[in-house]
């Protein structure tokens, strides 16, 4: 991904190493943790927040002084921007740019505290997207999904939730198209899926930003976070009635979707077959 040259934003909040424990004192709440984390595999110190906070340096070679993989993660962001600025103003509407906290451990958001096990997420109460760099480095050695590309995936679908926030689409989705289940909750993951593709195919269109390989890191990505292959992973066996984003099929055929047509209306999974 070509990616040095282009603008840093300025709505990245650096909250690394000031993560506080997830659980203090103790308890049958600390026990579950561990016997969850242990079950699946997941190092306890990073539920109970704290685990390891070294920042992964995954992106490119660092110098002295730099930190590579945020001046990364602050050019991506910095690209959604612009991307769907540009997209909101097409719809005579405003974009509100959502901030990225960059934390390490445990951290709290309007949304409750959380540990770095959950992964990157959105929160609507602050408006804000949360990241633990480490999950860039699980992303390529434990989930098979290496490069700079897939990374910028997971961003993108992140802001893809903020964006369904400011749309108000996710608000439709719980009162219009659920079917029971976890219904809602998948559809709101592929739709934010196939943002990320729309933003892909602008910031190239726009930027040039695609290298040879690079739509196919993102793919990878897609896939190694299906529901199926998470549960097979960690499980050993598949529970369709418990996802929650949609099988690695799903998620990669909607994040093309976005990506092929470049239109957010192609992202309608609410009233779609998945």
């Amino acid at each position: 991904m070509r990616w040095e040259s282009g603008r840093r934003s300025s709505n990245v909040e650096d909250r690394r190493g000031m993560g506080a424990p997830l659980i203090a004192g103790g308890g049958i709440g600390s026990i579950i943790l561990l016997l969850v984390a242990l079950y699946f595999g997941v190092d306890p110190g990073v539920l109970m927040g704290t685990g390891p906070s070294a920042p992964s340096n995954e992106v490119g070679s660092a110098s002295p002084g730099r930190d590579t993989t945020r001046d990364f993660v602050s050019v991506v962001l910095a690209d959604t921007e612009d991307t769907w600025r540009d997209l909101f103003g097409r719809m005579r509407r405003e974009y509100r740019d959502p901030k990225l906290v960059l934390f390490t451990g445990s951290v709290q958001s309007a949304c409750g505290m959380a540990g770095a096990a959950v992964g990157p997420f959105y929160c609507p109460g602050d408006e804000k997207v949360y990241l633990d760099l480490e999950f860039f480095r699980d992303l390529g050695k434990r989930f098979g999904a290496p490069g700079d590309f897939a990374q910028a995936y997971v961003i993108a679908h992140e802001v893809g939730h903020h964006v369904q926030n400011v749309l108000g689409l996710a608000r439709i989705g719980e009162n219009g198209r659920a079917r029971g289940g976890n219904d809602v909750s998948v559809r709101r993951e592929l739709q934010a899926d196939c943002f990320a593709g729309v933003w892909a195919h602008h910031a190239d269109r726009a930027r040039h930003v695609l290298e040879a390989g690079d739509v196919e890191e993102a793919l990878g990505a897609a896939a190694a976070v299906g529901d199926d292959r998470l549960q097979r992973q960690g499980q050993g066996r598949v529970t369709p009635e418990s996802f929650t984003h949609g099988t690695s099929a799903q998620r990669v055929r909607w994040f093309k979707r976005g990506l092929t047509s470049g239109e957010p209306g192609q992202c309608d999974t609410f009233r779609s077959e998945l």
